[in-house]
C-alpha cells in the first residue's frame, strides 16, 4: 500500500510540474477536467452524479472556465443566477424526484470544487505565476507531509477528536511551520528568477503559513462530508490516495488564499 501510494504521489508531482510549466490553455483544460471529476465524486455522495442536475453543474463549470479564457460574460453573477434558475427548473419540473439538499449540493459543488480549483490557473497568469503556482502544491502537500511527520513524532493533543482523531495540535503547528520553511527555501532557490527582495521572501513565507493553516480546514471539511455519509474515499482514481477530492481537498481552499494574498502583497 505504501509503495502504491508513493508511486502515485511521484506521478502526481510530475504531472503537476508539467501542467504548471506548460500553463495557458493546457493548464486551463486540465484544471477543468480535474474539477469535473471532483464534482462527479462529490455529486456521487449525494446520489445525483449522473442526473440532469449534475449535468447542469458540469456545464456551468465549463462555461465558467471558458469565460476565464475568452471573457464573454458581461459579469460573473450572470452565471450564478443562470445556474440557480436552471437548477430550480429541474427541481420543479421533475418534482418529487430530487430532494432540496441534492439541489443545494449541486450548487455548492460548482463553487467548492470548480471555482476554487480555478485559482490554480489564475495564479499562473500573474507576474512570476510559474513560480507562485508551485506554492499551492508546496503549501498544501508540504503542510500535509510535515504535519504527518511531526504528529507521528510528538503529537499528543488531539485537534479534532471526533472528526479526525489522528490529527494533533502539534502536527498542525509542524505543518504550518513546515509550509513556511519550505516556501522560504523555495524562494531562496528561485530568488533571482522571481526577482524577490528579502522582505518579499518573508511575505511569501507568511502567506504560506496562513495558507497551510487554512488548508487544514479544507482537509477537515472533506473528511467531515465523508463521515456524514459514511464513506472512506471519494473515489479510486488515484491508487493509494483515493479520488480527486481525497488528494486535492486541502488545495481547494489553499489556491484562492495564495492567489489573493500574492496578488495584493506581491504585485
Amino acid at each position: 500500500m505504501f509503495k502504491t501510494r508513493l508511486l502515485s504521489g511521484i506521478v502526481l508531482v510530475i504531472l503537476a510540474l508539467v501542467l504548471i510549466i506548460l500553463g495557458g490553455p493546457t493548464l486551463l483544460v486540465s484544471t477543468l477536467l480535474i474539477s469535473v471529476v471532483g464534482m462527479f465524486e462529490l455529486y456521487r455522495v449525494f446520489g445525483v452524479e449522473k442526473s440532469p442536475l449534475a449535468a447542469a453543474g458540469y456545464l456551468a463549470a465549463a462555461v465558467f472556465y471558458a469565460d476565464m479564457q475568452w471573457e464573454f460574460l458581461p459579469e460573473p453573477m450572470l452565471l450564478v443566477m443562470g445556474f440557480i434558475i436552471v437548477l430550480m427548473f429541474l427541481y420543479v419540473f421533475s418534482y418529487p424526484k430530487y430532494r432540496p439538499k441534492q439541489v443545494m449540493a449541486v450548487f455548492f459543488g460548482l463553487f467548492y470544487v470548480a471555482v476554487m480549483l480555478s485559482y490554480i490557473y489564475r495564479i499562473r497568469t500573474l507576474e512570476h505565476g510559474l513560480y507562485l503556482a508551485f506554492l499551492i502544491f508546496l503549501c498544501s502537500w508540504g503542510c500535509d507531509t510535515c504535519a504527518y511527520c511531526v504528529g507521528k513524532l510528538i503529537g499528543k493533543h488531539k485537534m479534532s477528536p471526533k472528526l479526525s482523531p489522528k490529527k494533533s495540535v502539534e502536527g498542525a503547528a509542524g505543518g504550518v511551520a513546515g509550509a513556511a520553511l519550505l516556501t522560504a527555501v523555495y524562494c531562496l532557490v528561485f530568488r533571482s528568477r522571481m526577482e524577490l527582495l528579502p522582505e518579499e521572501i518573508a511575505i511569501l513565507s507568511g502567506i504560506a503559513a496562513i495558507a497551510g493553516l487554512i488548508s487544514m480546514v479544507g482537509d477537515l471539511t472533506a473528511s467531515a462530508i465523508k463521515r456524514n455519509y459514511q464513506i472512506k474515499d471519494y473515489g479510486h482514481l488515484i491508487p493509494g490516495h483515493g479520488g480527486i477530492l481525497d488528494r486535492f481537498d486541502s488545495m481547494i481552499i489553499t489556491a484562492p488564499i495564495i492567489y489573493y494574498l500574492a496578488f495584493y502583497f506581491m504585485q
